[in-house]
């Protein structure tokens, strides 16, 4: 999908800056390419990558920017291959930085502020151009979530703010699109946070007539306005995060108010009776999880034949309760796993009460199983996964999809496997 962090800092870049945007999951920066200036957006997941192109950049004596999640959780880790850090939301400050590099004043290391519920940008998919993105359109309503996971960074990089965006400007941006694209994807992390801003905003978008997707908490079965609401502003399906049935584990990731297996089968009947399908996530390897829950929970979702599913082993991201708190109980098997040579993807970096390969290796059994083609086809039968003809092609798309990306994710190294080089860092 199209980047959209890029698309804003686009929008608020001044007209006499040239800027040229390079995709890495998509095409090769031309690193020779002449630049004054390169700015990188990281993740933690592709931090390690980050830090190779800012080093090819780094010999041709070229200054990088960083900023995103990352940069805002590992600070001072991140000033070590950047000439400058932007911490926290960038677009409020990213002019100032501009100004300041042209001045040759530029600053290790400049704090964005919360922006969302006072600035109308548009983003600049102009950026975009030629490069072959799903045709989603991606658009956010808010930033933040009420919630205190203690696993999530979302919290963190937001300050516990949730910030909510003039519906008159989230209606603009979606009139600009909705010739173009099939279908939008809301990226709040849930959209449903604040119900009476939300129905207000499903409500403007009936007369248009859209077709969206987005994520939200398993309250909303609960709420039948707002369920009528969203399926008529064009709602087809909801990534819900379930995380897990069992309450200790619940109450450990602070997420208690989670309902049990028999009230989220009730949950999920509702919503699938309003003709939404349903994306869970399910996260293992908590201190009461064991392999017969991950068996339950694949047995739930295959059950109740739900459109996809997510079952995530537990990772420890910087800057969340869980990473101190397992660093605190010298738990953790790598002290940044995400720099590490060592750790790929699908793989546990720290010490579980069930051996942590075991608990890998029956992560990757539930996928595999869930994804079969026999399980595929079972759950095809449900009306919300082929009650028109978006639902049936988007659901064989995605879940044969997810069938070939199961064992092709499992064990695939961080960073790039054919960068040869050394990590380069600043000289202060």
């Amino acid at each position: 999908m199209e980047p959209l962090p890029i698309a804003q800092i686009a929008a608020v870049t001044p007209a006499d800056i040239e800027i040229a945007f390079w995709d890495d999951r998509m095409e090769k920066i031309p690193f020779d390419e002449p630049t004054d200036l390169v700015a990188i957006s990281v993740e933690t997941y592709t931090a390690r990558r980050a830090y190779e192109i800012a080093s090819e950049y780094r010999k041709r004596e070229i200054p990088v920017i960083m900023g995103g999640f990352h940069p805002t959780l590992c600070p001072d880790e991140a000033m070590e291959y950047a000439e400058c850090i932007v911490t926290g939301e960038a677009e409020m400050i990213w002019p100032e930085i501009l100004l300041d590099f042209q001045n040759g004043k530029m600053k290790r290391h400049y704090r964005g502020v919360s922006c969302l519920d006072t600035c109308k940008i548009i983003p600049d998919r102009s950026v975009f151009k030629g490069k072959r993105y799903l045709k989603i359109g991606l658009i956010e309503a808010g930033r933040g979530c009420r919630f205190n996971c203690e696993f999530c960074s979302i919290r963190q990089f937001f300050e516990g703010k949730h910030t909510f965006r003039d519906p008159g400007s989230v209606l603009e941006e979606i009139n600009l699109l909705r010739k173009k694209l099939g279908v939008f994807f809301f990226v709040d992390d849930n959209i449903t946070a604040n119900p009476e801003r939300t129905k207000e905003l499903f409500r403007a978008l009936i007369p248009l007539r859209i077709k969206w997707v987005g994520q939200s908490d398993i309250n909303i079965a609960k709420d039948e306005e707002m369920m009528e609401l969203m399926v008529r502003s064009g709602c087809q399906g909801l990534l819900i995060g379930f995380e897990s049935f069992n309450r200790e584990d619940l109450k450990a990731m602070h997420k208690s108010f989670n309902p049990g297996i028999e009230e989220a089968e009730l949950a999920v009947n509702r919503i699938h009776k309003a003709g939404i399908w349903l994306y869970p996530t399910f996260i293992f390897g908590y201190e009461k999880n064991s392999l017969t829950e991950i068996r339950r929970i694949l047995e739930f979702s295959v059950r109740n034949k739900l459109f996809i599913v997510a079952f995530n082993h537990l990772t420890p991201f910087p800057g969340t309760e869980l990473y101190e708190r397992l660093k605190k109980e010298n738990m953790l098997l790598y002290d940044k796993w995400w720099l590490e040579k060592n750790y790929k993807y699908g793989q546990i970096p720290f010490k579980t009460p069930t051996d942590f390969r075991t608990v890998e290796l029956a992560c990757f059994e539930a996928r595999k199983s869930f994804y079969s083609i026999s399980s595929i086809f079972q759950r095809f039968s449900n009306p919300a996964n082929n009650g028109s003809w978006f639902a049936m092609k988007n659901y064989l798309l995605i879940n044969l999809l997810m069938r070939r990306e199961v064992s092709k994710r499992m064990s695939y190294p961080l960073g790039d496997l054919s960068y040869k080089g050394e990590l380069v860092k600043v000289k202060v």
